[in-house]
Protein backbone atom coordinates (compact mmCIF):
# COMPACT_ATOMS: atom_id res chain seq x y z
CA UNK A 1 0.00 0.00 0.00
CA UNK A 2 1.27 3.39 -0.87
CA UNK A 3 1.82 5.77 2.38
CA UNK A 4 -0.45 8.47 2.14
CA UNK A 5 0.84 12.01 1.80
CA UNK A 6 -1.41 14.47 3.90
CA UNK A 7 -0.70 18.51 4.32
CA UNK A 8 -1.15 20.08 8.52
CA UNK A 9 -1.71 23.92 9.06
CA UNK A 10 -0.75 25.70 11.77
CA UNK A 11 -2.06 29.30 11.47
CA UNK A 12 -0.40 31.61 13.85
CA UNK A 13 -0.72 36.12 14.42
CA UNK A 14 1.78 38.43 14.82
CA UNK A 15 2.13 42.40 14.76
CA UNK A 16 5.34 43.73 13.74
CA UNK A 17 6.42 47.49 12.25
CA UNK A 18 8.49 47.99 9.61
CA UNK A 19 9.77 50.15 6.55
CA UNK A 20 10.13 49.64 3.02
CA UNK A 21 13.00 51.22 1.46
CA UNK A 22 15.70 50.89 -0.43
CA UNK A 23 18.91 53.35 0.58
CA UNK A 24 20.39 52.90 -2.79
CA UNK A 25 17.31 55.32 -4.61
CA UNK A 26 16.31 58.90 -3.76
CA UNK A 27 13.64 59.74 -1.41
CA UNK A 28 11.50 60.92 -4.00
CA UNK A 29 12.02 57.01 -5.81
CA UNK A 30 11.31 55.43 -2.15
CA UNK A 31 8.16 57.05 -1.70
CA UNK A 32 7.11 56.68 -5.84
CA UNK A 33 7.67 53.26 -5.97
CA UNK A 34 6.82 52.01 -1.69
CA UNK A 35 4.19 55.03 -0.61
CA UNK A 36 2.85 55.04 2.78
CA UNK A 37 4.79 51.68 3.08
CA UNK A 38 8.09 54.23 3.09
CA UNK A 39 6.54 56.32 6.12
CA UNK A 40 9.75 57.36 7.63
CA UNK A 41 8.22 56.83 11.17
CA UNK A 42 7.15 53.52 9.86
CA UNK A 43 4.23 51.50 9.72
CA UNK A 44 2.58 48.15 11.27
CA UNK A 45 0.50 45.34 10.49
CA UNK A 46 -1.40 42.35 11.71
CA UNK A 47 0.18 39.43 9.93
CA UNK A 48 -1.35 36.51 9.68
CA UNK A 49 1.43 33.66 9.57
CA UNK A 50 0.07 29.73 7.79
CA UNK A 51 2.41 26.87 7.88
CA UNK A 52 2.01 24.07 6.27
CA UNK A 53 3.62 21.03 6.15
CA UNK A 54 3.26 18.25 4.08
CA UNK A 55 4.20 14.38 4.88
CA UNK A 56 3.90 10.59 5.10
CA UNK A 57 0.79 9.50 8.41
CA UNK A 58 2.76 8.11 10.97
CA UNK A 59 1.49 4.91 11.57
CA UNK A 60 1.82 4.95 14.85
CA UNK A 61 0.92 8.47 16.11
CA UNK A 62 -1.75 8.64 13.10
CA UNK A 63 0.32 12.21 12.85
CA UNK A 64 1.88 14.20 10.04
CA UNK A 65 3.40 16.16 12.53
CA UNK A 66 2.14 16.39 16.06
CA UNK A 67 0.68 20.31 15.99
CA UNK A 68 1.39 21.28 19.57
CA UNK A 69 5.19 20.80 18.65
CA UNK A 70 4.47 22.81 15.75
CA UNK A 71 2.63 25.29 17.42
CA UNK A 72 6.05 25.37 19.78
CA UNK A 73 8.76 25.54 16.95
CA UNK A 74 6.89 28.69 15.41
CA UNK A 75 6.46 30.30 18.57
CA UNK A 76 10.16 29.76 19.50
CA UNK A 77 11.55 30.73 16.14
CA UNK A 78 9.27 33.14 14.82
CA UNK A 79 6.80 34.61 16.67
CA UNK A 80 9.03 35.34 19.75
CA UNK A 81 11.68 37.04 17.36
CA UNK A 82 9.11 39.15 15.61
CA UNK A 83 6.04 39.77 17.05
CA UNK A 84 5.80 43.74 18.15
CA UNK A 85 8.80 44.24 16.66
CA UNK A 86 10.62 47.02 14.59
CA UNK A 87 11.45 44.48 12.18
CA UNK A 88 14.46 46.82 10.45
CA UNK A 89 15.49 47.84 13.52
CA UNK A 90 14.98 45.32 16.20
CA UNK A 91 16.34 41.99 14.47
CA UNK A 92 19.20 40.85 12.40
CA UNK A 93 17.37 39.08 9.55
CA UNK A 94 15.88 42.59 8.04
CA UNK A 95 19.18 44.84 8.97
CA UNK A 96 20.05 44.73 5.26
CA UNK A 97 16.86 43.17 4.00
CA UNK A 98 13.78 44.83 2.97
CA UNK A 99 11.05 43.58 5.04
CA UNK A 100 8.17 43.06 2.46
CA UNK A 101 5.98 40.32 2.52
CA UNK A 102 7.96 38.45 0.58
CA UNK A 103 11.16 38.51 2.19
CA UNK A 104 9.42 37.79 5.23
CA UNK A 105 8.24 34.72 3.65
CA UNK A 106 11.32 33.46 2.54
CA UNK A 107 13.35 34.17 6.19
CA UNK A 108 10.29 32.68 8.13
CA UNK A 109 10.38 29.80 5.62
CA UNK A 110 14.67 29.71 6.23
CA UNK A 111 14.12 29.67 9.56
CA UNK A 112 11.98 26.93 10.12
CA UNK A 113 13.63 24.97 7.63
CA UNK A 114 16.77 24.66 9.69
CA UNK A 115 14.03 23.17 12.59
CA UNK A 116 11.80 20.98 11.09
CA UNK A 117 13.40 17.62 9.36
CA UNK A 118 13.66 17.47 5.56
CA UNK A 119 11.27 14.63 5.16
CA UNK A 120 8.32 17.48 5.61
CA UNK A 121 7.41 19.89 2.71
CA UNK A 122 7.73 22.87 4.15
CA UNK A 123 5.03 25.83 2.60
CA UNK A 124 4.61 29.39 3.88
CA UNK A 125 1.77 31.58 3.30
CA UNK A 126 2.03 35.38 4.74
CA UNK A 127 -0.95 37.53 4.96
CA UNK A 128 0.01 41.13 5.15
CA UNK A 129 -3.39 42.40 5.28
CA UNK A 130 -6.85 40.37 4.79
CA UNK A 131 -6.88 41.16 0.62
CA UNK A 132 -2.86 40.55 0.54
CA UNK A 133 -0.58 37.79 0.52
CA UNK A 134 2.71 35.27 -0.31
CA UNK A 135 3.26 32.08 -0.55
CA UNK A 136 6.85 30.40 -0.71
CA UNK A 137 8.06 28.30 -2.19
CA UNK A 138 5.77 28.44 -4.90
CA UNK A 139 6.05 25.15 -5.96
Amino acid sequence: MTPHRVSVFRKEHFNAAHRLNNPNWSDEKNERVYGKCNNFNFHGHNYDLEVRLTGEIDPETGYVYDMKKLSDVIKVNVLDRFDHKNLNLDTDEFSDLNPSAENIAIVIHDILRNTIDSKFDLKIRLYETERNYVEYPTE
